[in-house]
């Protein structure tokens, strides 16, 4: 079984709840004031975390980049460059972030593309470090990360197992921090049919480590099958309001949205249960009502002896159990037996 990683005072891991990351990423579009209403928006749906992302356009972006199909699609923007900084904020605004939560009792969390995102969030008290699944052949990022300790929450989209395999055996080779990992597909958003969940079980067997989801998908009915399944963690865009500019808004989920996704998540959690097979305090009454008993086909005269031409199998469960049928055949009537009567055992000789 995987060992449990704990992020603040709470462990993540099997046997603990599923640790609900309601992902920000950058739908502030660089305004603090809407940042802060995203981290009330996920404290009111019951998310256990908001995260947002550090990096620094210069260092993470070259002239080059382009944006993917989804993003120029959305924000008309062929460049990465000019895209990203159109939704730049400064990290100094993440100092208000990081108080509001805590103020509002939600651990504050962010994606960290570079070293100096790395101290930043350390000075901020951050408690682990997220990195993007486009940062898993970054190994001089994943070594700066072990480093520190903290525990590391690697995603795994646009990955091959042997992305992975590399990226896990360096984290452990550089530092103490331990891991955990998310399945993710890189893909906005994402085909229920393209998600393969069964990879979480693949990755917590090779590795030994907590193994959550990163969904992509519309809607809460696959986050909800990955708790199934096992998911430690579950993280899922949103935002303010689908209609705002940006990469992200259209695909995220808007604040009732995430209120349902949370909720979704957590009865599908309680519904896994302790596998051990038991009937319910509720089920007692409907067992009473829906299971049959030994009722009597005619009226069955005192003397009479039991058989199959003068009783039968009705509901309720008020009689003989079915299952004693063998023992109180050829047992006779010790009082007069209205038909359609549920016998009891007191009523024979």
């Amino acid at each position: 079984m995987a060992e449990c990683v704990r992020i603040g005072e709470r462990f993540i891991g099997p046997g603990h709840p599923c640790f609900v990351i309601a992902e920000a990423g950058v739908n502030h579009n660089g305004s603090l004031d809407r940042a802060l209403r995203l981290v009330e928006a996920a404290k009111s749906a019951g998310a256990d975390a908001v995260k947002f992302q550090l990096y620094r356009v210069e260092e993470q972006v070259s002239g080059a980049a382009v944006t993917a199909a989804y993003q120029r699609e959305r924000t008309g923007s062929g460049g990465m460059r000019e895209m990203a900084e159109s939704y730049d904020l400064p990290w100094d605004a993440h100092r208000d972030i990081a108080a509001h939560c805590r103020d509002a009792g939600v651990a504050y969390m962010a994606s960290c593309f570079d070293p100096q995102a790395i101290d930043f969030l350390m000075e901020l008290g951050g408690q682990s470090i997220k990195i993007a699944s486009g940062e898993i052949t970054n190994y001089p990022l994943l070594e700066y990360a072990a480093k520190t300790g903290k525990p590391i929450l690697l995603s795994t989209g646009m990955c091959e197992m042997e992305d992975v395999a590399g990226a896990v055996e360096r984290i452990r080779e550089s530092g103490p921090s331990p891991l955990a990992l998310f399945h993710c597909v890189s893909d906005y958003p994402t085909d229920p049919r393209a998600v393969n969940l069964r990879v979480m079980k693949t990755l917590a067997d090779a590795f030994g480590v907590p193994v959550g989801f990163s969904d992509h998908t519309e809607g809460h009915a696959v986050a909800a099958a990955a708790v199934a399944l096992g998911a430690c963690m579950i993280e899922k865009h949103f935002t303010t309001d689908k209609t705002l500019p940006g990469p992200d808004h259209a695909m995220s989920l808007a604040p009732r949205e995430l209120e349902d996704f949370v909720a979704a998540v957590r009865a599908a959690e309680a519904a896994l249960g302790d596998g051990v097979k038991r009937m319910t305090a509720q089920e007692k009454e409907t067992q009473r009502v829906a299971r049959r008993s030994l009722v009597s086909a005619r009226d069955i005269e005192p003397g009479e002896t039991l058989g199959e031409e003068n009783v039968c199998l009705k509901r309720p469960a008020a009689g003989i159990d079915p299952r004693e049928w063998g023992g109180a055949r050829g047992r006779r009537a010790a009082i007069r037996i209205p038909a359609d009567t549920p016998i009891a055992w007191e009523m024979l000789k």
